[in-house]
């Protein structure tokens, strides 16, 4: 026989087919057999509905009754195409009919054609193979119902006194043997069909056509079966009597009997499927094992529990065999003929490699065949024959050292062994058995080498994962995968959880005191010190599983009993580690039984104590540090998991917050403090919302039992609390002023104020009577708290409700304007921790700075929601979207809302408020940036410094007017534009400090002129502190050469331009012209000013971009201009000079008034006086230029121009000065009548 089932192919088919096979179906009766054809397409049963089972057929023949009782009943029927007598035909014709039979099978084999492939004719062949299989299960079903109606126990031994009927009839069960015998004998072994017959178990049905392969392998499957079922009728009808076949002899020269017989059939036909699952075990992977089953089909699978089924009713009706005996019988002879390294099996051919794995295999599959019922039905709850000596005789076999069995089998025997006890009843000695072997092994690491990683012995991460692994084992479900996650070891404890609670269930008393000794007995002080770091893991695995099922308390303390002796000397830190996580997976194991913790608590809290002493000591070792922190980070993760698995947190975890906690925080330093206080926060909400659970479920009224509890919880919560305000807080307190304080800290001292405002009474005396109110101030409020830390500390505080609450009762109704006191100082202060050099700021990490940000954003986002800033912003009709993503806009807005409240005030005593309010949210601001200023950097810095800086004095300018704020403008200009700096020309001001001033000096010139003209104290100070401002920056921003553009975008000119039309801006714009003409249009004797051309450049787009027309320009800017245009020859000056004579007559000329050109008259007399006698052809040229503008004004100097042409001829004493007239000639020429008159005075005077 090939080792292998081939199927053939079945193609799809048409049409035509497909209704001929369902005419087959319909035109056929229904018969009883075996057939996976139904199952597949009804998908929902175990088994067809016309299988033994789901009939009922071996129910009733199981219960005596008749196996078919609607059948037959006519006085005829028909078999084989012949018509027979009903009660009378197998007497009769006994041998004929089972010919017959004989002939079907033999024609149905005829069908069978290897290799065929004649698509064409599938539909005929299965309505050929369909119909002879009909024909011979009828037979075989009127076989049992003819000895069940109509055989009758022979009533007398002397064969003379019978009738011939009778005579014949008392033959017929010698007869049914001798035939049955012969019949098994023509069909042979199932293991002995040819493959392509055996092929069929894999054939899929397509459009209910099947081949004649497998019509013939499923009569081979009625025939063996029926064959059995046929010998136990007979034998139930014949109860008292030994049937004899005359015939036929067995090989030890037996008279074959019907017993013998049904014996002989029912070994051959389990050797047989036996051969066929061990077929197909030689494909399965020890890892499928449980998942692949050793049924070809669900046919071969309905026999096995057929055979479960009257094999044992068999057995407990008479002294036959149960099932499990001939199984264990059958599979001993595979141990056998077993020998080093292959198996050949006593009743077939086929290799078997390992016979062990095998046996358990199939025991394992077979056993959860006892679910089914008599219809085929699974229940689980039905009760199971076990077959626990075999299988313990397997694990002996399993574990013994001579088999050389691998990691690799004993997982897969172990996992079907625990199938096994899920399956039967409880065994004590599987426990015992397996600890012998483990208990010599504790120490391997049972791991299978070809897994790679996954076969690495894996020691427990955390406490939790330990734990969480050994509650895994004691489930009744366990993962599909537990080959791969899941050694040998943890299997066997799977088994010991497994069998102590069947135990309990089944029989009500613990299995423990039995168990016990042979564990505890195992382990001394030599066994203990023997044990690696694996050794110890599964030595915490089993007594974690064993105080999980049995006496807590008990195997607790033998625990501790037997760690003491490991000495500290001897034990490495990766086994010290392992202790620890043990420990806590013992205490995690109270918690989940709501026990008590102190004990354990205080013992392994001592260990931590000494641990984190050792930790602060080692400062400078660091390989000590680090093997010191792999045990204290076990201690850390190990309280968390206790704190976060307790429901109530009333079992005395309060123990594990010692003062070992203390002197651990100092001595941590980055990631290790940040590990400690993410611990930290998190056991302070964890106290949180259970005092919260627990305060809700006493108003409700709740009556569960843990709520009972909640005196006792309350007390334990006290304490829990007590021992972090006095272990953990006194370190945060005094972090709280370092420049770079971890984020965490923020987290737990708000989580601290939280916990104060939750349980005040508990906080320590240095924050009574008021704990939250002095968290607040010194968390939140005080200046000397970095940002970062006050950022991140008020954001998880402004939106809760019963903080504010309670600050409000405290009588601190202005708490909200120290918040935003606060978010305006960490605004401003955003880049202090920045390097002032830009390439050190390069090569550094931003992300600390941009997590600040984020930080600093959501911060800002909780101000704008307080009810105070909202009514600001409310009042000032500014838009949400302006400002609610940025910090630094939203302050700009802030400030101008402020600014615009003040300014619709009306009375004294609201702007009075006011003022103290707008003081209040500033705090001491030239304190926050005084480190931008003292580093002189980074530039970001110092920019948003001026930035807001120059916004607040813009837009509080009326605020700052008054005498109460003041003081803060001094500060703010001395600080910040006047600083000592500047004052001191040998040394400059750094360049990102100078462009920070000069992008936002106009805010600083425009608020400071506003305050000078609203002042009414001061105001002589104010206005030198103006001039002040104007001087030291007019020429440090004054282009060297002149240009429009860059001319423009001098600061002051933008101050000046970007103003509107006010009194401030006339205030700046004459103030800084006087400045100008004062120190920087001053000639040195006849040597013009430097820069020249940009000091005109300057008052030139002053006068353009203003459109001033206001008296300054005359009187501070004509005379100078016109001292240009005489002494300086420089054509850029000249122009220049031009165009401003230009912008001032223009001015002048759209004012009305006398004043304007009187004063106009009089510069031009004046600068006709001082220049005619020296510099005529200059005078007269410019007046030229200024009669194309304004010719009635030079017609009004014609009186002047020509009594300062006769001084200059008298001074010279030459007489008339022919070209000096021949050019005032020219100017007066272009005067209209005027000055043609005037030429006819001079002419006549010349003659």
């Amino acid at each position: 026989m090939d080792d292998d089932f081939s199927s053939p192919l079945v193609p799809s088919l048409v049409t035509d087919s497909i209704e001929m096979a369902m005419e087959v179906e319909m035109e056929c009766p229904r018969f009883c057999g075996f057939s996976c054809a139904s199952g597949i397409r009804t998908g929902k049963r175990s088994f067809s509905t016309d299988s033994y089972l789901a009939s009922g057929s071996l129910k009733r023949i199981l219960l005596g009754l008749d196996p078919f009782p609607t059948d037959y009943e006519e006085d005829t029927m028909e078999l084989f195409g012949f018509q027979w007598v009903t009660e009378i035909a197998l007497v009769e014709s006994c041998t004929l009919l089972f010919g017959l039979f004989r002939q079907q099978i033999h024609q149905l084999e005829n069908l069978v054609q290897p290799n065929s492939a004649d698509f064409g004719q599938a539909a005929n062949l299965h309505r050929q193979a369909h119909n002879i299989r009909q024909q011979c299960i009828e037979f075989l079903q009127y076989v049992k119902v003819f000895i069940f109606r109509y055989l009758e126990p022979l009533k007398t031994e002397d064969d003379e006194l019978l009738h011939p009927y009778d005579r014949q009839e008392s033959q017929l069960p010698s007869l049914l043997v001798e035939e049955l015998h012969s019949l098994t004998l023509h069909v042979g072994h199932l293991r002995e069909l040819p493959s392509y017959i055996l092929g069929g178990f894999s054939i899929q049905s397509q459009a209910k056509l099947f081949p004649p392969s497998w019509h013939l392998l499923h009569l081979h499957l009625d025939i063996h079966w029926s064959v059995l079922e046929i010998l136990h009728i007979l034998g139930e009808k014949l109860p008292r009597q030994t049937i004899y076949a005359h015939k036929f002899m067995n090989l030890t020269g037996e008279n074959l009997t019907n017993v013998s017989l049904f014996e002989q059939h029912c070994g051959n036909l389990l050797r047989d499927l036996i051969s066929l699952s061990l077929n197909m075990y030689t494909k399965v992977r020890l890892s499928e094992a449980l998942s692949t089953h050793p049924y070809p089909c669900s046919c071969i699978k309905e026999l096995w529990v057929l055979l479960t089924q009257l094999l044992d009713h068999r057995s407990k009706r008479s002294l036959t065999e149960s099932f499990w005996s001939w199984m264990n019988k059958i599979l001993k002879n595979v141990f056998e003929k077993s020998s080093h390294v292959e198996v050949i099996c006593a009743f077939e051919s086929v290799l078997c490699k390992d016979p062990l794995s095998f046996s358990w295999w199939i025991i394992t599959h077979l056993s959860s065949l006892y679910h089914f019922d008599h219809n085929g039905n699974v229940k689980e709850k039905k009760p199971v024959e076990s077959n626990w000596p075999f299988a313990e005789d397997l694990l002996k076999r399993s574990i013994s050292g001579q088999t050389g069995i691998l990691e690799e089998q004993l997982r897969m025997h172990l996992q079907c062994c625990l199938t096994l006890s899920h399956i039967w009843d409880a065994n004590l000695p599987t426990v015992t058995i397996l600890w012998e072997y483990y208990s010599k092994n504790l120490n391997s690491p049972f791991t299978i080498p070809w897994f790679g990683l996954k076969g690495l012995a894996n020691i427990s991460k955390t406490p939790m994962a330990m734990y969480e692994l050994v509650k895994s084992c004691c489930r009744d479900m366990h993962a599909h995968d537990a080959y791969v996650s899941s050694n040998s070891y943890q299997i066997f404890l799977c088994i010991l959880a497994q069998i102590m609670k069947k135990a309990v269930k089944t029989n009500g008393v613990h299995p423990w005191k039995q168990i016990k000794g042979r564990i505890y007995s195992k382990f001394h002080q030599k066994r203990m010190r023997e044990l690696t770091e694996v050794g110890l893991q599964n030595f915490f695995y089993l007594f974690i599983v064993l105080a999980i099922m049995a006496e807590t308390e008990d195997v607790a303390s033998r625990m501790m009993e037997l760690l003491h002796f490991l000495s500290p000397v001897s034990t490495s830190t990766s086994q010290r580690a392992l202790i620890w996580k043990g420990s806590f997976a013992f205490i995690l194991t109270y918690v989940e039984k709501s026990m008590d913790i102190t004990v354990l608590a205080e013992h392994l809290s001592s260990a931590f104590r000494e641990k984190a002493k050792e930790f602060l000591v080692a400062k400078n070792d660091y390989e000590q540090k680090q093997n010191l922190w792999m045990l204290l980070s076990i201690y850390i993760d190990g309280v968390q998991e206790v704190f976060e698995t307790s429901r109530l947190l009333h079992l005395s975890e309060e123990k594990l917050l010692n003062d070992g906690f203390s002197m651990l925080l100092p001595g941590c330093r980055g990631a290790e403090l940040a590990t400690v206080l993410n611990f930290l926060q998190d056991i302070l909400s964890r106290l949180r919302n259970v005092c919260k659970h627990l305060e809700r479920g006493m108003s409700l009224g709740n009556k569960d039992p843990a709520m009972q509890l909640s005196s006792v919880a309350k007390e334990h919560h006290l304490a829990v609390a007590r021992a972090l305000w006095r272990n953990f807080f006194p370190y945060l307190k005094s972090q709280r002023m370092l420049q770079a304080a971890p984020p965490q800290l923020a987290d737990a001292a708000a989580g601290f104020t939280l916990l104060a405002l939750d349980l005040p009474s508990t906080c320590t005396t240095d924050l009574q009577p008021q704990p939250v109110l002095s968290m607040m101030q010194l968390f939140g409020w005080d200046d000397m708290v970095c940002p970062d830390l006050v950022s991140r500390y008020l954001s998880h505080l402004i939106q809760n409700s019963a903080l504010s609450e309670v600050l409000t009762s405290m009588g601190h109704m202005s708490y909200e304007t120290w918040l935003v006191r606060s978010w305006f100082r960490c605004t401003l202060q955003m880049f202090i921790s920045q390097p002032s050099d830009s390439f050190a700021r390069a090569n550094i990490d931003q992300t600390a700075h941009k997590i600040y940000m984020e930080q600093l954003t959501e911060l800002t986002r909780l101000i704008l929601k307080l009810p105070e800033v909202g009514a600001i912003f409310s009042k000032a009709y500014v838009d949400e979207s302006v400002y609610k993503q940025d910090p630094k806009n939203a302050i700009f807005q802030f400030i101008k809302a402020v600014g615009k409240n003040y300014g619709d005030l009306k009375t004294l005593d609201e702007k009075s408020s006011m003022v103290m309010k707008a003081l209040e949210y500033l705090g001491d601001v030239l304190k926050y940036i005084k480190p931008y200023l003292m580093k002189k950097g980074p530039a970001e810095g110092l920019h948003l410094t001026y930035w807001i800086m120059g916004c607040l004095v813009k837009s509080w300018a009326p605020i700052l007017a008054t005498s109460k704020a003041q003081p803060l403008l001094f500060r703010i200009i001395d600080c910040l534009l006047l600083p000592h700096a500047v004052l001191q020309q040998d040394k400059g001001l750094p360049a990102a400090m100078l462009a920070a001033i000069r992008e936002n000096l106009p805010r600083f010139l425009q608020g400071l002129s506003f305050i000078c003209c609203q002042s009414q104290t001061q105001g002589a100070y104010l206005n030198q502190l103006l001039r002040n401002i104007i001087q030291q920056y007019f020429k440090r921003f004054l282009p060297p050469s002149p240009s429009a553009s860059q001319a423009w975008q001098h600061p002051i000119l933008l101050a000046i331009s970007g103003f509107g039309s006010i009194p401030a801006v006339l205030h700046l714009y004459k103030t800084t012209l006087q400045l100008i003409s004062e120190n920087y249009l001053q000639f040195k004797g006849h040597a013009p000013p430097s820069q020249l051309a940009s000091v005109l450049t300057f008052i030139l787009e002053a006068l353009q971009r203003t459109k001033s027309t206001e008296m300054c320009n005359v009187k501070l800017l004509l005379p100078l201009v016109l001292k240009c245009l005489v002494l300086v020859n420089e054509p850029q000056v000249k122009k220049l000079s031009t165009e401003i004579l230009q912008c001032v007559i223009e001015s002048c000329q759209a004012r009305s008034g006398e004043e304007f050109a009187t004063q106009l008259t009089s510069m031009f007399r004046q600068f006709i006086q001082d220049y005619t006698t020296v510099y005529d052809n200059q005078v007269y040229s410019i007046l030229e230029a200024v009669a194309v503008l304004d010719q009635s004004l030079v017609i009004s100097l014609i009186p002047g121009m020509t009594e300062a042409l006769r001084n200059s001829e008298y001074k010279q004493g030459l007489g008339r000065n022919t070209m000096q007239r021949e050019a005032y000639k020219r100017l007066l020429s272009q005067l209209a009548e005027a000055g043609q008159a005037e030429i006819l005075k001079l002419e006549n005077e010349s003659h």
